[in-house]
This record gives C-alpha cells, structure tokens and sequence, in this order.
C-alpha cells in the first residue's frame, strides 16, 4: 500500500525530541504572535474608531487587525531562510543520521549537533534556501507534466478533477523537497548542488511510487489538520469574542493559524520522516539515469540553473586541488 512504516517515524520524532519541542516553540509562537498582534491591530482600529459611527468603527477595527496580520507576515517572510536553516534542515540532518543507525546527543546537544552538520553540508543559511528554491522550482515542473497529461485524457469533467490533481500535486510537493535536501545530506556530499540534483534525478525516474506514497501521506496529514481544525474551533471562538470589535469569522481565523502550527511542528516532520523512508527504500542500488537528467534539464530551467551551480562548484573544487587560480 504505501513504502513507510509510521510506527518507525514516530520513534524517530521521539528519538528527535529536542527538535519537536524546538519546532513546537518556534511555530506556537509564531500562531501567538499572529493572533497578539491581529487583536492589538484590531484594537486600535476599534479606538480609532470611535471617532465615527458604528460602520466606520466596523471598518477600522477590520483594517487594523489586518494591518497587524500583515505585520507578522512580513516578518515571517524576512525570517523565511532561517526557519528552513535551523529548524528543517537542523532536523533533517539528525533524522538521517538515526536513520544510518548512528547515535546523537540528547538536549539541546542535539540542536547545536545538527546545526553544525547543516553549515558544514549547505553553507550559509541564503545558500540553502536558493537551493531549496530551485529544488521546488524543478519538483513544480515535474509535477507540470502530469498535469499536462490528465489534460489530454478524455474524462467528463477533467477540469474540475484536474483542480484537485493540481492542488494534491502542490501538496505532495511541500513534502519532497526537504527529502531531497535529506539525500544530500545521507551521501554527505561536498558538492551539495550536485547531489540536489542527484537526488531529484532519482526522483524523476520513480516519480510514479514516490507520488503514490505522497497522496497517501497527503491524505493522512490533512485528514488529521482538518479534525485538529475542528476541535480548536471552540477555543478560537473565545478568542475572537475577545478581540475588541471581533466578527464570527475571527474564530475561524485563529482556528487556522493555530492548526497550521500545529501541522508545522508536528505533522509536517512525521510525514517528512515517511516521505525519506519512501525515498530511500525505492532508490537502493540505483544510479541516476542520464535520460531522466536530460528530461529534467529539458523541462526544467531550475534545474539547468542547479546543474550550473554544481559544476561551477566542481569545477572551482578541481581548481583548489590543482592549485589554479579560480575563476
């Protein structure tokens, strides 16, 4: 049915303790956040608001909860690379580690062991997140091409099933990348460029067993975010009933950001976790076809901008061990 063993990847969330707490505090306090300062926003609105009647105090207490939304987002999106950096490839990296049998501290031991690992795999932390770019970047193309296939399927209706195709695809996607990130990692790599490729090349030509297991994963994950949605309905609720001004659809936000939390500290790295027992089974004793290379490349600008990364590190690699000046 699927190529992962669940009991195993709970073992290793345990086993990754440290990190679970670590992802927990991060993204709880990134939902705290969010929620602090969309009531705070919302609450200078409703002040200001006073000012006028009872539509324009309406209107401003909605302004101002976006505006602090939308403050938090823009920080978010400014610290988007260091939450990749430290805290999804951090534990990554000692994922693969427990998966090879090897052992790791405990405590916070276990934080600092892995950030060393990613510095000394990936660099700086903008260098590992133009790399994941480009990574998605090819995954997105690939992905493309089953797109364009079910369009030339003769199915009443494709349209509104390639809709669900299409949104499944982008979700299958966000459990990939970090999985490819894993191999470099696995392979311990000195050229991190050419093992991404590598691994997305292995990808390619089992792209069919690997989204098989996805949409297994995709269900299970969403099925859990949607009843982890509902149960926290109620206590969003009282949330909004507390924000100044608070309209019913205010819970439903709060609902949302908090279960996204949720999947991000918790599910999102049990089903990383099933998606590199996947991909490592299926992969065992195989090399990278050079047909699905030249696929990838065709189909792909991101992945002839990855390919050119890794021989420009290969090559500036050669020219270190021959002594050459780099060009």
């Amino acid at each position: 049915m699927w190529d992962f063993r669940i009991g195993q990847a709970l073992g290793l969330m345990l086993r990754t303790l440290p990190f679970i707490l670590f992802r927990m505090l991060v993204y709880f306090g990134v939902a705290l956040a969010y929620v602090l300062m969309t009531a705070a926003g919302a609450g200078v609105g409703w002040g200001i608001g006073g000012m006028g009647d009872e539509g324009f105090r309406a209107a401003s207490t909605f302004w101002g909860g976006l505006a602090g939304f939308g403050i938090v987002g823009a920080v978010m999106y400014v610290l988007r690379e260091y939450l990749l950096y430290m805290v999804k490839a951090g534990h990554i990296a000692v994922l693969v580690e427990l998966l090879e049998g090897d052992t790791l501290p405990g405590g916070k031991g276990q934080i600092q062991y892995a950030g060393g690992v990613v510095k000394e795999r990936f660099g700086q932390a903008s260098l590992l997140f133009a790399m994941d770019q480009l990574i998605k970047g090819t995954l997105r193309s690939l992905t493309g091409l089953f797109r364009t296939l079910f369009r030339l399927l003769p199915i009443p209706g494709a349209q509104s099933v390639l809709r669900v195709v299409e949104a499944f695809l982008r979700m299958a996607v966000g459990f990939i990348d970090e999985v490819i990130l894993a191999y470099c990692l696995r392979t311990r790599s000195d050229n991190a460029w050419e093992g991404s490729r590598e691994a997305l090349v292995l990808y390619g030509q089992n792209v069919k067993p690997m989204l098989k297991n996805a949409a297994w994963l995709t269900l299970i994950v969403y099925g859990l975010l949607l009843v982890i949605f509902l149960i926290l309905l109620g206590p969003a609720a009282l949330v909004a009933y507390l924000i100044p001004g608070g309209w019913s659809a205010t819970g439903v936000v709060v609902a949302l950001i908090f279960a996204w939390s949720i999947k991000a500290a918790l599910l999102e790295p049990f089903a990383v976790i099933c998606m590199m027992q996947a991909y490592f089974k299926t992969i065992e004793g195989q090399q990278p076809d050079p047909e699905w290379d030249a696929r990838l490349e065709g189909m792909s600008k991101k992945f002839r901008k990855l390919k050119e990364k890794a021989g420009e590190v290969g090559a500036s690699a050669e020219d270190d061990k021959s002594g050459l000046p780099q060009h």
